[in-house]
Formats: structure tokens, sequence, C-alpha cells
């Protein structure tokens, strides 16, 4: 394998972000059997590579849309440990004032817009932001042509038999959209086989059909995800359309925590485990002399400490406020009693 191509203090960067989203989501899992957490709960062990190579190779001006299994996403994006946990608890400081819970994670400060439940839902909304992005101003106040902010979508193959798929692909490229097209291959939609649901098993042959440029890279290897990001994130900002990109995936633990797990074998999850994105990436760094043992534990409890602290903070805040349950859930009437503009229409 080729050496890590990053100094130091980037490599030990990536790793510790792995590391948080790691140890987050297991003491996730616990506080859900403790049913601290409750509703849905999808985690994201196993594609730590993913989120932390794609995300560092973006932009703070850049929009990201993610999925129902977006806690990573969320959490390298900036917003705060603290606010994921008090959310997942579904307290008021949360980043959604405890309403969206774990599939509906939002901060507008980090341009983190969903957290987005429906497979497929982030699709559309990705090209209107890229849309947007698109009809604005570009130039700058010196007058110079401003480089294109990137939309960057991440969904999983299952979104890919979705119609809103094929909509905002086709959108994308006929409008040359500056919308990163990011797909999450885990190879399981929910508990379907991707052979058992789609007759098209090469994602980059069913995307390239609507002339994107498309790109396949190992999402277990953070090196590999990253490299492959900064590729693909530069093609979109220097205004030449969309691409698609695919990030060959697996996640370790079941789709969420309701699913019985009936329709893989026990040893292929094995195997993919001895791909680990945090082993084997921690033992390349090893090998190259930058990193040893004991930064790996200081890392790791400097992550579960940041857990530990997140858990206390959403322990303690408070639930949201009884007068406030009704806050932008129902609104007044209208003057027009809910007709159109002039009162015209069935009562």
């Amino acid at each position: 394998m080729n050496p890590v191509p990053y100094d130091k203090s980037f490599a030990l960067k990536l790793l510790f972000d792995m590391l948080r989203i790691r140890r987050m989501e297991e003491k996730c899992a616990e506080l859900y059997g403790a049913q601290k957490i409750r509703g849905f709960l999808h985690l994201y062990i196993g594609e730590e590579a993913c989120a932390v190579g794609a995300l560092h190779a973006l932009a703070p001006e850049d929009n990201i849309v993610a999925t129902y299994r977006e806690h990573g996403h969320a959490l390298v994006r900036g917003v705060s440990m603290d606010a994921i946990m008090a959310e997942m608890f579904g307290k008021a400081a949360g980043c959604s004032r405890g309403r969206g819970g774990s599939m509906h994670l939002f901060n507008a400060a980090t341009r983190f817009y969903g957290g987005n439940a429906i497979v497929g839902g982030g699709l559309p909304l990705a090209v209107g932001f890229a849309l947007a992005d698109k009809l604005s101003p570009k130039e700058t106040s010196s007058g110079a042509l401003g480089r294109q902010r990137v939309t960057a979508c991440f969904f999983g193959e299952g979104a890919m038999a979705e119609g809103a798929f094929h909509e905002s692909m086709n959108l994308a490229a006929l409008w040359q959209l500056p919308v990163l097209f990011c797909c999450e291959n885990n190879l399981y939609a929910m508990g379907t086989a991707l052979a058992r649901s789609e007759a098209q098993t090469d994602l980059c042959t069913k995307a390239g059909s609507y002339g994107v440029p498309t790109l396949k890279a190992d999402g277990m290897d953070i090196v590999a995800v990253h490299e492959a990001m900064k590729l693909a994130a530069a093609h979109v900002r220097d205004g030449l359309g969309p691409f698609f990109l695919e990030l060959q995936t697996y996640r370790f633990r079941a789709h969420s925590m309701f699913d019985p797990e009936l329709y893989r074998d026990k040893a292929e999850v094995e195997e993919w485990k001895t791909r680990g994105p945090l082993h084997t990436f921690s033992a390349r760094l090893k090998t190259e002399g930058k990193l040893t043992e004991e930064e790996f534990l200081a890392l790791d409890a400097k992550a579960n400490a940041e857990v530990q602290a997140a858990v206390d903070f959403a322990e303690a805040a408070p639930w949201e406020s009884i007068e406030d349950l009704l806050k932008d859930v129902c609104s007044p009437p209208s003057p027009a009693s809910g007709r159109g503009a002039g009162g015209e229409g069935p009562p």
C-alpha cells in the first residue's frame, strides 16, 4: 500500500475524527439500549472513512446534504457533539431543538442541511442549493470572478433506485449545476442486497448515463476517499458541472437498532471488519512512524472524554417547555381563513 501522503498533523486529525465518530456511536448504541435515546437510530460504524475523508476535502462555504445515517457527517462538519447528543435525547438544546432526533440533525451555521429521513430525499434539495448558487452573482468585491460553492449530497446506493435520483441527476447535468453526488455504497439498502434491487449494479455506469463524470473509490481507505473527493470537488468548484463519486464501503452494524440482520452472513461482516478504516489507517501511520501506540491511546481517551462530556450535557439539558410544544407546528389562520388570496375557494 502506498505511503500516507499527509504530514503527521493532518493524518492524526483524520484519525481522531474517525475515533470521535466511532466512540460517539458506540455510546449512542449503549444509550439506546438504556432507552435514553428513542425512535430510530442508524449507526455509521465501519463507514467513518467516508465522512471524514470527504468532508475534509470541502470548504466551510460548501453546502452539505446527508441521509438519516448522518451523525458522523454532522460531527466532522463542525456541529458540536453536545448539540448532537442533546438532539438524540430529544432535548431543547439539540441542534434541531430536540424535534428532529437521530435522523434530522441540522445546523445552518455550518451549512449542514440534514439529516433527511426519506431515502433519496436529499437529492432534490441538493439540486436546489446548487441551482441557487448557479444563479447567484459570481463577481467578488474586487470584480474578480468568484469560485463556485460546491453542494455535496451524500446518499446510499438504495437511493439510486428512486425516481428522485434520476430527476436530480438529469437536471444537474442539463443545467450544469455545481453539485457533487456522493454515493456511500454499503451494498445493502436496508436489508436488500444491491443485486436484488437494481438491474444495473455498476453505479458509475448508471450515473454516467446522464453524461456526468464518475469515479469509484475504496470507502474503507480514508486516503482513497480524501484524494477522490478532492478531485471531484475541484471539478465542481471550477464550474465544470456535476460529478458522481461512489465510495465503496460497509456498515458493521445492522441497518438500524430495530434490524434483526437476517439478510447477510456473519462471516461476511467479519471479513469486512478486517478492512476497518480505524485499525488499517492507524497501522499504516505506525508503520510510517507518524503514530505511536501511546499517541493512539491519548487520542482515543480524548475522544471518549468528549463523548462523556456530551452525554453529561444532554442529561442536564432541559426539555422543551410545554408552552412551546406547538411552536412552529401550528400557525394562526390567515385573514382569508385559509382560502386563496382573495378569500375565494371551497370552505
